[in-house]
């Protein structure tokens, strides 16, 4: 027999909950919609369900709403069932079935991120180590110290000894063969980048050698190279060089994957640096696009910059790309639905209510307090006075006859500017949320956003949208 789920909501929500469930027909579990006696499914916390909802329930398993507060483990051990929370939006409800009601598992990569610190040689070491636990924090495994031409780097034993002495992983990035010797000689664990000319660098210290071409798009001296330390027995990475837009990169990613299929076991390092510091576009998609590729030619390693102000969350987002692709792989899957961390800009399904929806939900409203939603039509702001629409913020607020009441005016004032923002750039909106940006702005922890205040007529959250 199909799994049988009991999904809680609240009254305003309960037909729209309704009429997604039966649109998923033919579903893999049947199931019941029980409203538990609240207005906003928003509002829905885990002591109420349990002074509300009678155990035991006719159901294999309990979906609560996304944004629903309190411990749902307590819960499942109250029913003796399994509680789950839903989607914040019900909307997304079919979404998350399709991953049989699974989050993703985005634990795992296979591709270590070298972060380069390229200024280090005018940094102070305890400079040099704050970067470098930014970097790690953001998920880099490696920092590379990149050395200057012409720039005396007096300090680089002590950044490499201080780094380690950290925990980090070190590369050096030198075109010196001298600064290779000496970060090498210091303790460094990788060594940027060695061609025919300095190979014989492989031979003076331990560290892990990164093979490049003799000269700009000649892969034979790579692959030359490669030969050589496979003939020795030597662990080493090689980077056939990824060359900005209109100055070959079309031909380097033949590069990479003419070094991919006459090695298929050699570790491959990319540099994404030429084109993500060096094109006027988002990094997020740039990155996802990226790794994508070293993703299908099993590049082991990429090496980023973060010098343009618009390159600025590299490791960021290379980290979050990794972790998708590699999910994706395993699924033999499209990268699509593990995750929206590199979703910053716009939302996959920015608008799930549609306007005469909203038109319906409004028309039930019976208290004073608004409500702010976004459609593809605008923004709406209703109460039980009434139901405005407008996609400019300034056309509404005359509409709402706030008087005096400057608290409301201020609330509704950053909702009304949230709510502007999703419509022009496309993304998802939900009363009394942050906008969400990805892996671009981390979201303030609950205990420290600040909502309307206490005492108001707003005071309650109106998440209207969550009914799961």
């Amino acid at each position: 027999m199909p799994e049988h789920i009991l999904f809680l909501t609240g009254r305003l929500a309960q037909k729209s909950l309704e009429k997604v469930l039966a649109g998923m027909q033919p579903a893999p579990f049947t199931w019941t919609v029980t409203d538990i006696g609240i207005s906003v499914a928003g509002l829905m916390t885990a002591d109420m369900i349990r002074r509300r909802v009678p155990a035991p329930v006719a159901a294999d398993r309990i979906m609560v709403p996304g944004r629903c507060r309190g411990e749902v483990d307590d819960l499942a051990r109250h029913y003796g069932i399994p509680v789950v929370r839903g989607p914040d939006e019900l909307k997304d409800i079919p979404q998350h079935f399709g991953r049989r009601g699974q989050q993703p598992d985005l634990s795992r990569h296979d591709v270590d991120i070298f972060a380069e610190i390229v200024d280090a040689p005018r940094m102070s070491v305890n400079a040099i180590l704050e970067r470098g636990r930014r970097y790690r924090r953001d998920g880099a495994d490696v920092i590379d110290l990149g050395c200057l031409p012409d720039t005396p780097f007096p300090h680089l034993e002590d950044a490499v000894r201080a780094l380690k002495e950290d925990g980090q992983r070190v590369s050096v990035d030198a075109l010196e063969p001298e600064e290779l010797l000496r970060g090498g000689r210091a303790g460094a664990d990788f060594l940027l980048s060695l061609n025919e000319d300095t190979l014989w660098l492989a031979d003076e210290v331990a560290a892990m050698p990164v093979l490049i071409p003799s000269r700009a798009g000649d892969p034979e001296s790579l692959l030359r190279c490669v030969r050589a330390l496979q003939g020795r027995g030597r662990p080493f990475l090689a980077d056939a060089i990824l060359d900005p837009i209109h100055f070959g990169m079309a031909d380097s990613i033949v590069r990479y994957h003419r070094l991919r299929q006459e090695f298929p076991e050699v570790r491959i390092m990319m540099g994404t640096g030429n084109v993500s510091e060096l094109t006027d576009a988002d990094t997020s998609g740039i990155h996802a696009v990226l790794l994508g590729l070293a993703s299908e030619l099993r590049i082991g390693a990429v090496l980023t910059t973060e010098v343009s102000s618009h390159a600025c969350r590299a490791v960021k987002e290379i980290d979050a790309a990794r972790r998708m692709m590699y999910a994706a792989r395993e699924a033999h899957s499209l990268p699509r639905d593990f995750s929206d961390a590199l979703l910053t800009v716009h939302g996959r399904n920015p608008f799930p209510d549609a306007p005469q929806e909203i038109v319906e939900l409004a028309r039930a409203i019976k208290d004073p307090s608004f409500r702010v939603q976004v459609s593809s039509a605008g923004i709406h702001v209703y109460n039980r006075a009434g139901h405005h629409l407008a996609a400019d913020p300034f056309e509404l607020f005359p509409l709402l006859d706030l008087g005096n009441d400057s608290g409301h005016a201020f609330y509704l004032g950053v909702e009304l500017a949230r709510a502007q923002i999703a419509l022009q750039l496309g993304k998802r909106y939900a009363q009394d949320e942050e906008l969400r940006w990805g892996c671009a702005a981390e979201p303030a922890p609950e205990d420290k956003r600040v909502h309307r205040a206490p005492g108001s007529t707003l005071h309650a959250k109106l998440n209207t949208g969550s009914g799961a």
